[in-house]
């Protein structure tokens, strides 16, 4: 068994610059998602599009884009590839002390620092936010690096005072870990997102991992606040929310195209991780479409 090495993204800026901001469009779309993290927190505006969020232990699905904040070490996997859809995804990297430490230690900056330190949970920001600095975001990239430096201040101002936003994670989730760990926890998320659809056993599972039935069990469950049966179903529920929204299929297909082996299970699991039976998400998915 030969486990996956973790996956740190090295990044960094143009020359001149403390920030990086790259924006990619459907002619030249972002590389493919995978499980990763690193040191800079991260503004991610998504235009368009449905996708999935994956940043630390939270699983979710969006619709019609996306504007969210990932803290420093909070491991997450890329929100788009050519199926999601979406028109462009505008990304932007700094350290937590971009601005220098004294600056974030003036009295004015001390929003902006709540912020990043919430960032560490993962932060959506929704409705109204969400469109408007989408917009404020687009406008960095093609500015020089004083006046994008400027305007991310500006926005991160704007996103510490705004109320439509929502937290991801209940504690903050951070990939420092020993290498053994950071490799298990690429191997198990990386085997759940391409094998979801069909029955993990937790002894396959287990072996994958090089562990125990009951030493896996354990170690999962220290690492994600969860059981690994609960983090497969958010998977197949995250997939079934994107199958209720973007297609025709009955609520019965559905079920059995994300895993679930009976309609029961999958209606109890699915009202369990949303709120809401999958008939009544499906039908609140088409008033907000209309």
């Amino acid at each position: 068994m030969q486990f996956y090495k973790p996956t740190l993204e090295q990044i960094e800026p143009s020359f001149g610059s403390s920030v990086l901001i790259k924006k990619f469009e459907q002619s030249r779309p972002n590389k493919e998602p995978f499980w990763h993290f690193h040191p800079e927190i991260e503004l991610v505006f998504v235009r368009g599009g449905n996708g999935k969020r994956h940043i630390g232990n939270h699983i979710s699905y969006y619709q019609d884009g996306d504007l969210m904040l990932i803290g420093s070490n909070l491991p997450h996997y890329g929100f788009t590839d050519r199926l999601t859809g979406n028109e462009s995804e505008t990304i932007i990297q700094m350290k937590e002390d971009f601005p220098g430490p004294v600056f974030l230690n003036l009295p004015e900056i001390q929003p902006i620092k709540q912020l990043i330190e919430n960032a560490k949970l993962g932060i959506v920001f929704t409705g109204e936010t969400k469109k408007k600095i989408g917009d404020e975001i687009e406008k960095l990239v093609d500015k020089p690096p004083f006046d994008r430096l400027i305007g991310l201040i500006s926005i991160l101002k704007e996103l510490s005072e705004v109320k439509d936003y929502y937290l991801l994670n209940s504690e903050a989730v951070s990939i420092e870990a020993k290498a053994v760990d950071q490799q298990r926890v690429n191997l198990i998320y990386d085997y759940v997102r391409d094998n979801f659809k069909r029955n993990i056993s937790l002894e396959e599972i287990s072996a994958e991992a090089a562990m125990t039935v009951p030493a896996f069990c354990r170690y999962f469950k220290k690492i994600s606040n969860k059981t690994f049966t609960h983090f497969v179903n958010e998977h197949r529920v995250v997939h079934a929310s994107k199958l209720l929204s973007e297609g025709n299929l009955n609520i019965t297909d559905i079920c059995y195209a994300c895993g679930f082996n009976n309609i029961s299970h999958f209606n109890r699991q699915f009202k369990e991780i949303t709120g809401k039976s999958p008939s009544d998400y499906r039908k609140a998915i088409r008033r907000v479409v209309r």
